[in-house]
């Protein structure tokens, strides 16, 4: 405002990051040329620029966030140093992560966090690297694990298979799990059941292999007449394809006849397959869970040889215990989801509409024949 009478006031300068954290703050007042509010040897670049000066001070051409776990970790580092020296008090420095959090502002659990990143990652906070810790990102190489158990012998003896997957970092991996593969593991597994089993497993399509493949809808005329052919079905060339179809769909079973259920009940074994988008009834759900936690939480290199070290310890610690306490959870699930199903068929009663011939329209019709005669 050119006009205004009496020029004053306050304007903030805060220096924020792009997560919007500030980590600095100053005030300009309107008064900054004066040299009796400047600091000490400070430049006189104008008032506003003064206030951008002192900002800019703080930054030191380092980012901000990995200055504060440098901190965090020379403090730590200090103070761990100090707990091995016979002539100080043990029990307070053996609690040095406490006592840096305490005097960093922070919890145990984030010096904590921060101190297992700056030992184990090879980007160790020191003076010259100020880019902070470094984890990969989700693209790479990928470990394919399947296994099985249950709650009366943990995991079935013989049955782990964990293999690379050569998709990359541009194919989808899922690919590299096929029905070939799998099948081949499921008859090994079979051959590994010491008792008659009830297998539970999802509707994946490498789980549910038909046992006959029978012509789609988007087939070509001359492949559903080969089919027939081989099948020794009489049809006329001179038929069209919705008539070939119409004919193979009165050949199709009522329901779906899989593969791997036919092997199964082949070796008196059973298969039950879960209804879709109902992982969680499988608790096997969660011993991937707990395999995934114990390999992240000892991967600190992300080198595939050492993933592939860190899963196979992992799956190796599951005990018979963790199966049980798995299926026992699902098992209250399905109760829960089944009283609640008898809870809504008993407060949704059925509602039945009789629809009966409309008077008015019969007496119309009378009226119409009536005036035709």
């Amino acid at each position: 405002m050119p006009m205004k009478p009496h020029k004053w006031g306050y304007k903030l300068f805060i220096l924020a990051g792009v997560s919007g954290f500030a980590h600095n703050i100053e005030i300009y007042s309107g008064q900054e040329n004066d040299p009796q509010y400047r600091l000490t040897n400070e430049p006189d670049l104008g008032a506003s620029a003064n206030i951008v000066d002192l900002l800019k001070m703080s930054l030191n051409n380092s980012d901000i966030r990995s200055q504060s776990k440098q901190i965090v970790y020379n403090v730590y580092t200090f103070l761990k140093e100090l707990s091995s020296k016979p002539d100080l008090t043990a029990d307070f420095f053996k609690q040095a992560q406490i006592h840096t959090g305490e005097a960093c502002g922070l919890s145990e659990r984030t010096v904590r966090r921060i101190c297992s990143e700056a030992k184990h990652s090879e980007d160790k906070p020191d003076e010259s690297n100020t880019e902070g810790l470094k984890v990969p990102t989700g693209k790479g190489g990928r470990l394919i694990v399947c296994h099985a158990g249950c709650a009366r012998y943990g995991f079935i003896q013989g049955s782990k298979l964990v293999f690379r997957s050569n998709a990359g970092n541009t194919a989808d991996y899922h690919s590299q799990m096929n029905a070939e593969i799998f099948q081949k593991w499921f008859v090994e597994l079979l051959n590994n059941l010491e008792e008659l089993s009830v297998i539970v497993m999802d509707n994946a399509s490498y789980h549910s292999t038909l046992v006959e493949n029978y012509p789609k809808s988007n087939w070509r005329k001359a492949d559903v007449q080969k089919w027939l052919t081989v099948k020794n079905i009489e049809f006329s060339p001179l038929e069209t394809l919705p008539e070939l179809h119409q004919k193979i769909k009165g050949l199709m079973p009522r329901e779906k006849q899989y593969l791997l259920d036919q092997i199964s009940l082949e070796n008196e074994h059973e298969v039950i397959r879960l209804p879709p988008y109902h992982c969680q009834y499988n608790p096997i759900e969660l011993i991937w869970t707990q395999v995934k936690s114990q390999g992240a939480k000892n991967n600190h290199t992300f080198k595939m040889v050492d993933i592939e070290r860190l899963t196979h310890e992992a799956l190796d610690a599951v005990t018979k215990e963790d199966w049980e306490k798995c299926v026992r959870h699902t098992e209250q699930l399905q109760e829960l989801d089944n009283q609640k199903e008898i809870l809504r068929d008993t407060l949704m009663e059925p509602i039945i509409l009789t629809i009966l011939p409309n008077d008015s329209d019969a007496s119309d019709e009378e009226s119409d024949t009536e005036e035709l005669e």
